[in-house]
């Protein structure tokens, strides 16, 4: 069930980007980057405890905050399914 969450809030970031925020290249790049990281996680479906894709997911929280909440808060609900899942 976990996963499931997980893709479900992938699915939600990805939509949001799909409405072109304003982000700058790299800010781009580094979401794009941290999803691909997540999706393989999921694909693996395992619980390798690796814990620097949470960390890096924690880290793009605090880069979109005040700028952009809405992508914030999607990226919080992943950090969380992360959490459920033992990462």
């Amino acid at each position: 069930m976990p996963a499931q969450e997980l893709q479900k809030q992938l699915d939600t970031l990805r939509e949001q980007l799909e409405q072109n925020p304003p982000l700058s290249e790299a800010e781009r790049e580094d979401l794009h980057a941290l999803m691909l990281q997540i999706e393989s996680e999921i694909k693996l479906e395992t619980a390798t405890q690796d814990a620097s894709i949470a960390d890096g997911v924690n880290l793009a929280v605090d880069r979109f905050e005040l700028e952009h909440p809405a992508i914030a808060g999607t990226l919080r609900n992943i950090v969380n399914a992360l959490g459920s899942m033992g990462i």
